[in-house]
């Protein structure tokens, strides 16, 4: 009868002791089980059996207990970049909506600038273009706001020096 066919006959119930310190120390088992595995390495230094005694009817049927992990070298690690894209990434044109249009939307341009150059370099060309477009439509849209904040601005002004001038003829 194969060790496998007497661990299916005589299936163990309880669970395996939990770990502690003590564990840590070789124990004697009143009853030990006998190893799974038919030879045993006695040369090299290996122990003849590593699994504590307290544990080997725990252990799966087939495994030996002279099994060896075994150790591979780490794997080279390739990154192939794509060519580099040619989005326009606008960067002047932020720059310029962010210190003379409107500052909030021409940072958030710039930010998208950069990200856009970043995918070019990378070769991300999805990427790039999102972040072109993007830029592209936060440097318009800056601009408009400049544009308009400048027109009501001068508005104002002239509506100012109109009623200022109705005020107080000169004549």
């Amino acid at each position: 009868m194969s060790n496998y066919e007497k661990l299916k006959e005589d299936p163990i119930t309880q669970d395996p002791p939990p770990y502690s310190d003590k564990d840590s120390q070789p124990t004697k088992d009143p009853k030990p089980t006998k190893s799974l595995s038919g030879s045993e390495p006695h040369c090299m230094g290996w122990p003849s059996n590593p699994v504590p005694s307290q544990y080997q009817h725990y252990v799966a049927a087939g495994t030996g207990s002279h099994q060896v992990s075994i150790l591979q070298p780490p794997q080279a690690t390739i990154i192939i970049r794509g060519p580099p894209a040619n989005e326009p990434d606008y960067l002047a044109y932020s720059i310029c909506t962010m210190l003379c249009c409107c500052l909030p939307l021409g940072i958030a341009a710039l930010v998208y600038s950069i990200k856009t150059q970043e995918g070019n370099f990378n070769g991300d060309v999805i990427s790039a273009k999102r972040n072109s477009r993007m830029a592209r439509i936060l440097n318009h849209t800056a601009l408009g706001v400049g544009c308009f904040c400048v027109v009501m601005y001068i508005i104002i002004i002239a509506t100012l020096y109109w009623q200022l001038k109705n005020q107080h003829p000169l004549d």
